[in-house]
């Protein structure tokens, strides 16, 4: 088993941005994630412009470039790893941690590397920072585990002459409405609302609507998902059920933080807003030595918390921690 001071269950850039801060005051550190560094960022549409600007976007006091106003995806995965490898960090990818044993000053995280073989991290303290973009917001409809079914967005291109369904009406869905579109699907967007949402990025929105009011992409709106067949959807709209022809559904109805493992790990969230017990001074957990960074923070509400403010945390817990040990 190997011991360190801290254990960072995440990699994104507020993990990065806590190892980073820990680094700096002497606080031996390690991190851990399921996939690669900044994964969450790798598994983003392709094409992907980043609606913030690239200063917004900096951890460590490092300079991120970019050749244009906004960053796009390729631009900011070689800056976290620019990052990663300037300050050295010791980042564990492929390790899925399975649970966190222990208590304050002597917690065991336990996981799993890419080759099944167990592993075990000593430490005194935990942060965790695994965002929310790996547990997609379900539709619940019969269906949904056909491998026609898709809730991460990446490319047009596969989806060549095939009919899709697209499932929701804010970015990503409108995103990835338009970039099928372009590629040459036939391409069907459904919405339980009323029309496109107003927090769709300025430049999309009207792009999306005028391909809708155009007909060249069918909108259905106030409509629902009831259920999905191998070769078509059956859906309930205001004229009530249709089933239309499907090969493939894009179901872009966001991600939630993973709650139950939380739960597990004694975090407990305030029944009214969703989000989980913090000390805001320190951003430390119920479950003593055991901290939250980045979207976790705000539970539920994950349009509150991004990047550009989630990488501020780091020097909060990092500060609290170097105090104590």
């Amino acid at each position: 088993m190997e011991s360190f001071d801290v254990v960072i269950v995440g990699a994104g850039p507020t993990g990065l941005a806590c190892g980073i801060e820990l680094k700096r005051r002497g606080v031996r550190a390690v991190l851990i994630d399921k996939g690669c560094v900044v994964n969450s960022l790798y598994h983003y549409p392709t094409n992907m412009v980043f609606f913030t600007t690239p200063e917004l976007l900096e951890i460590g006091d490092i300079p991120m470039t970019s050749l244009n106003e906004k960053p796009v995806r390729a631009e900011a995965l070689k800056y976290y790893r620019r990052v990663s490898e300037h300050y050295g960090l010791d980042v564990r990818q492929y390790q899925h941690v399975s649970h966190i044993s222990g208590e304050d000053g002597a917690f065991v995280t336990h996981a799993t590397d890419r080759l099944g073989c167990p592993r075990e991290y000593a430490s005194k303290k935990v942060i965790l920072a695994t965002g929310y973009y790996d547990v997609p917001n379900l539709l619940n409809v019969p269906g949904e585990d056909l491998p026609k079914v898709i809730h991460y967005y990446k490319e047009a291109h596969p989806y060549y002459n095939h009919d899709v369904l697209v499932v929701g009406a804010k970015n990503s869905a409108a995103i990835a409405a338009l970039e099928l579109f372009w590629t040459g699907a036939r391409v069907t967007l459904a919405h339980r609302g009323e029309g496109i949402s107003d927090r769709v990025k300025y430049w999309i929105k009207p792009n999306i609507e005028n391909r809708i009011k155009s007909g060249e992409i069918r909108g259905l709106f106030r409509t629902r998902v009831l259920r999905i067949d191998p070769a078509s959807v059956t859906l309930r709209t205001p004229e009530g059920e249709i089933t239309i022809r499907n090969d493939f559904v894009f179901a872009m109805t966001g991600y939630r933080p993973d709650t139950e493992f939380l739960e597990r790990h004694g975090i407990r969230f305030d029944p009214e807003t969703g989000r989980p017990y913090t000390n805001p001074d320190t951003l430390e957990s119920d479950r003593a030595g055991m901290y939250l960074a980045g979207v976790l923070v705000a539970g539920m509400h994950t349009n509150e918390i991004f990047i550009e403010n989630g990488r501020f945390h780091g020097r909060i817990i990092a500060e609290a921690i170097a105090k104590i040990l």
